[in-house]
């Protein structure tokens, strides 16, 4: 048997949580997420002033980290799943911005490859460091054993893996 909801069975915005009798939503887990993750960011940002990192930028800056810190753009931009016209642009702002050096790849002329720079690495690791502190801050307004939960629980949600990756970057 199928039943419509009633107005008293649908869920509310995210904002507003879910009653304790109903079962969240996918899209409302999603967009706790998210809003988590926006609070963490603005932590972050508002310590660093002027000289935050973009979203997108901190993300290409990670992902040259993985690689071992060089990497042709054509293989960023299927990383980052971006056109290369994308890449591009973000190459463009992070070697503006110093963090990142375009060279010649040595084995093919007609190629290029992006390097992170000392500078990209510290601001990675600023960033990766004022995340943690701001997204403890945020913590803080949870007593212990609830931070011990939403942990728990996160974990079990994100699955299996090695945990090298979340503990090392932002």
């Amino acid at each position: 048997m199928t039943t419509t909801p009633s107005a008293t069975t649908t869920h509310p915005p995210a904002a507003h949580g879910t009653p304790a009798h109903e079962t969240p939503t996918g899209g409302e887990f999603v967009a706790v997420l998210h809003a988590a993750m926006r609070a963490v960011r603005r932590e972050a940002d508002a310590q660093l002033g002027d000289d935050a990192v973009a979203p997108g930028q901190l993300r290409l800056l990670r992902v040259l980290d993985r690689a071992g810190g060089v990497q042709r753009p054509s293989v960023l931009a299927e990383t980052l799943d971006v056109s290369p016209r994308s890449v591009t642009s973000k190459v463009d702002a992070a070697e503006r911005d110093g963090f990142v050096v375009r060279h010649p790849d040595p084995n093919d002329r007609r190629a290029t490859l992006v390097e992170l720079t000392d500078r990209g690495r510290a601001a990675l690791a600023r960033m990766g460091d004022l995340r943690a502190s701001g997204a403890g801050g945020l913590l803080e307004r949870l007593d212990p054993a609830e931070q011990h939960e939403l942990v728990r629980l996160l974990r079990r949600v994100a699955g299996p893996s090695d945990g090298t990756a979340a503990a090392r970057h932002p």
